[in-house]
């Protein structure tokens, strides 16, 4: 069976194939369309954006589709940038001005608190399947780090003392927001793919 990874991120791309890595599925993306798919997302909130983005693919392919949107909350910014991560410091979606901005927001707190948040959705025949994944942390004044994407070198996750883009990408897989997210709909699909699989 196929399933079709909703994102022209080539950095979240890469992350989601690996976190799928031996998963029992064809895995396409949006590369693989050979047509423009572009989604406005215009929904509140995280979960919103995913259930359109991986709808909006299914009905597209007709194949399983699984979309992820997620992004910063930081405390002191009352959640902000939150949805509007990736174009935090405006359109085209460029991480050093998001990260500009963000670092010139924080400038007058010591550590502020944060998380990084993920939902995914799962469209396909058999319906549409949600999950969320959070992790906490706090932020640093200064990039560290040369791995991940985004807010990667900023974010110092809890119980760690290195940021993301520092602790590399086989760490940041398993602790991770969008690891979580992941690992809560890995069952719902591996049983949309064997219907008859039993656990027992």
């Amino acid at each position: 069976m196929t399933l079709w990874i909703a994102t022209g991120n080539e950095k979240k791309k890469k992350e989601i194939l690996a976190l799928l890595d031996g998963f029992p599925v064809e895995l396409k993306t949006l590369a693989d369309l050979g047509k423009p798919f572009e989604v406005v997302e215009d929904k509140p909130d995280f979960t919103g954006n995913a259930i359109k983005k991986a709808t909006e693919l299914y009905q597209l392919t007709g194949d399983w589709c699984l979309a992820d949107d997620s992004g910063l909350e930081v405390d002191y910014l009352n959640g902000e940038p939150g949805v509007f991560s990736a174009r935090y410091a405006g359109e085209p979606s460029d991480d050093s001005r998001n990260n500009q901005k963000l670092l010139n927001a924080i400038r007058s707190i010591e550590k502020p608190k944060a998380q990084f948040h993920c939902s995914i959705a799962l469209a396909g025949p058999g319906g549409i399947f949600t999950s969320e994944g959070i992790i906490r942390g706090y932020l640093i004044h200064h990039l560290q780090g040369t791995t991940g994407f985004g807010y990667d070198p900023l974010f110092v996750p809890d119980g760690f003392s290195e940021t993301f883009a520092q602790l590399g990408a086989e760490i940041k897989n398993k602790i991770s927001h969008r690891a979580q997210a992941l690992n809560q709909i890995k069952p719902i699909l591996l049983n949309k793919l064997n219907p008859k699989r039993s656990d027992n």
